[in-house]
C-alpha cells in the first residue's frame, strides 16, 4: 500500500564567527583536540557566559535572507539533559522567543537530484520555516568500538538551528531544500556550511499516513546524517521500513533512530522525548536582547539572493533561465560572469555561453575552481572581443583559450597571431568562396533550390582551402550573398 509522506527538517548550521558563542575561545576545525577550551565552554562551576554579538548578528541576517520575522525581545533558555558531549548537563539555547520566526526557503530547480530535475513533482515549491534559534554546539564524539573519545574544541561554537514546517513530501525535496538553504547561507556570508567539516548537520523527522484526512503518523527522527545524499538515502529507507510495518499492522512509536550509511539502515536509539521532558527554563545568566537595533545594523549587509540574481541575469543579459540559475548558484562564478559581462563589446549571453561551455569545462578538467582561475575575466573578455569583431572564429578562440590558461599573462590577440589565426584577406576569402562554389555544382544547385543548410557544407570547404584561418561567420555571409 502507498502512504502519504510528511517530512520536517532541523538543520544545524555553525555561524561563521572567530570565537565561540559564550566565551572567547577560538572556533576551529581539525586542530589538536581539546586545545580551544576554557571554564565556560567546559561548563566548570562558577563560570559565566558572555553573548557573542557577531553570532547574533549572523543569525538575524540569516533570518532576513529567508524572510523571517523577529520578536521584539529574544531570550536564552536552558535545555536540560545529560550526554557526554554536553559538559554542563544542559544546553544554552532558545525556546519560546528565538531570534527568528517564520520565513521560507525556495527550492531551486538545479538543487534537486539530477535524476529528478526534468520532472519536478511540485515546481516552485517554497518550504515554510517555523523558526531559527541560536544555541551552542556540543563537543565532537568519536566512537571506537568499546570506547569513545571526546574533543571539546567544538563545544560552545555558535550553532543556528533552522526548523522547517512539515512541508516536504519526498527525499528529492529534502535534498533540494538542504542544497538551496546551503547556497543561501554561503552566499549571504552566514556560514561556510561544509557538511564534511560538521558545519552543517541535519536531523530528519518523518511520519507517514494513509489518507490526507488522517492525523499525522507518529514522528520518527533520524540522526547521524552527514551528507545531503545520505539524507536522501535515509528518507527512502525509512519510508519503506515504516510502510512495511504499517502494512503488517505494526504502529510506529515516536522515537529517534540512528542512520548507518555503511549498512544502509536505521537503528533505534531511544524513544523520543517531548519538549517538556527537557525542563526548559529561562537562562538566569543571560539578559534578553532587543532585536530592532541589531536588525537595523545588519539590514544593509543583506546580499542579493540566488533567485534574485538569476532573475536579474535573465533580464539584464538575456541568458536562459537555466544558465541564469547555474551562474547564480556559485558566488565566485557569478562574480566572474559579471566582470566578463561588464565588457561593453561582449554581449552578456555570449559571455555566459563561453564561460559555462568552454572555460568552466577546461578548469574542471584541471580541478581548478573558478575563484582560482589563472585567466582573469578581463583577459577572457579580450578574447571574446576578437570573436565579436570577426577576427577569430569560436573554435579558434577555444584553441587560444587553451594556450592562455597556461600563459595567462599573454595578450589574446598576440597568441592568436602566433597560432596563425590571422584574418584572411577579403579578396582571398572571395577567391576561396568562388573555388568552393565552382567545385560543388550539385550542392550549389540544391542551395539555390531552397536547401539553405548546405551553405554550411560549402563553408567547411572554404575553411579547408584557407587551412582553418578563415572566420566561418564571414565565409557564410559571403557564400549567402553570392548564392541567395
Amino acid at each position: 500500500m502507498s502512504y502519504l509522506v510528511t517530512i520536517g527538517l532541523e538543520v544545524h548550521c555553525q555561524a561563521k564567527t572567530s570565537t565561540k558563542m559564550f566565551c572567547s575561545c577560538r572556533t576551529s576545525f581539525a586542530d589538536e583536540p581539546n586545545t580551544h577550551t576554557c571554564p565556560v565552554c567546559l561548563g566548570l562551576p562558577g563560570a559565566l557566559p558572555v553573548l557573542n554579538r557577531h553570532a547574533i548578528e549572523k543569525t538575524l541576517l540569516a533570518g532576513l535572507l529567508v524572510d523571517c520575522g523577529s520578536p521584539e525581545i529574544s531570550k536564552w533558555d536552558r535545555k536540560n539533559y545529560f550526554y557526554p558531549d554536553m559538559p554542563k548537563n544542559y544546553q544554552t539555547t532558545q525556546m519560546d522567543l528565538p531570534l527568528c520566526l517564520g520565513g521560507e526557503v525556495p527550492l531551486y530547480d538545479h538543487c534537486y537530484p539530477t535524476d529528478v530535475r526534468k520532472n519536478i513533482p511540485r515546481p516552485d515549491l517554497k518550504v515554510r520555516l517555523n523558526r531559527i534559534h541560536l544555541e551552542e554546539d556540543v563537543a565532537k564524539s568519536t566512537h571506537l568500538g568499546s570506547s569513545s573519545i571526546i574533543d571539546y574544541n567544538r563545544a560552545g561554537t555558535p550553532l543556528m538551528e533552522i526548523v522547517s514546517e512539515p512541508d516536504i513530501e519526498s527525499s528529492a525535496e529534502a535534498f533540494a531544500y538542504i542544497s538551496s538553504l546551503q547556497m543561501i547561507l554561503r552566499q549571504g556570508g552566514i556560514s561556510d556550511a561544509d557538511m564534511e567539516k560538521g558545519q552543517l548537520r541535519c536531523d530528519v523527522n518523518i511520519s507517514i499516513r494513509k489518507n490526507e484526512s488522517d492525523p499525522l503518523g507518529n514522528r520518527i527522527e533520524l540522526k547521524n546524517l552527514n551528507s545531503i545524499s545520505a539524507v536522501r538515502r535515509a528518507i527512502d529507507y525509512e519510508v519503506e521500513r515504516q510502510s512495511a510495518d504499517l502494512d503488517q499492522g505494526i504502529d510506529q512509536i515516536q522515537s529517534t533512530r540512528r542512520w548507518d550509511d555503511d549498512r544502509g539502515e536505521s537503528q533505534l536509539l531511544r524513544t523520543k522525548e517531548d519538549a517538556h521532558d527537557y525542563r526548559y527554563f529561562s537562562c538566569p545568566d543571560l539578559l534578553p536582547i532587543r532585536t530592532a537595533p541589531i536588525l537595523e545594523k545588519v539590514r544593509p549587509l543583506l546580499t542579493e539572493r540566488p533567485h534574485e540574481r538569476a532573475t536579474r541575469y535573465e533580464s539584464d543579459f538575456s541568458v536562459t533561465k537555466y544558465d541564469a540559475a547555474v551562474l547564480s548558484s556559485d558566488l565566485p562564478l557569478a562574480t566572474y560572469f559579471e566582470a566578463l559581462a561588464a565588457n561593453p563589446k561582449v554581449p552578456g549571453k555570449k559571455a555566459a555561453n563561453f564561460l559555462l561551455n568552454n572555460l568552466l569545462g577546461l578548469l574542471n578538467e584541471r580541478t581548478i575552481a573558478i575563484a582560482d582561475s589563472p585567466l582573469s575575466a578581463e583577459k577572457t573578455g579580450q578574447l571574446l572581443e576578437l570573436v565579436e569583431s570577426g577576427q577569430l572564429a569560436l573554435n579558434q578562440a577555444k584553441e587560444v583559450l587553451l594556450t592562455l590558461l597556461d600563459a595567462p599573462d599573454k595578450d589574446p590577440a598576440a597568441v592568436a597571431k602566433e597560432m596563425g589565426f590571422e584574418p584572411a584577406d577579403a579578396g582571398e576569402l572571395e577567391s576561396f568562396c568562388d573555388q568552393a562554389i565552382e567545385a560543388n555544382p550539385k550542392q550549389v544547385g540544391e542551395i539555390q533550390a531552397g536547401n539553405e543548410k548546405l551553405v554550411n557544407f560549402l563553408t567547411g570547404q572554404v575553411m579547408k582551402l584557407s587551412k582553418g584561418k578563415a572566420n566561418p561567420k564571414q565565409v557564410t555571409e559571403i557564400l549567402r550573398g553570392k548564392l541567395l
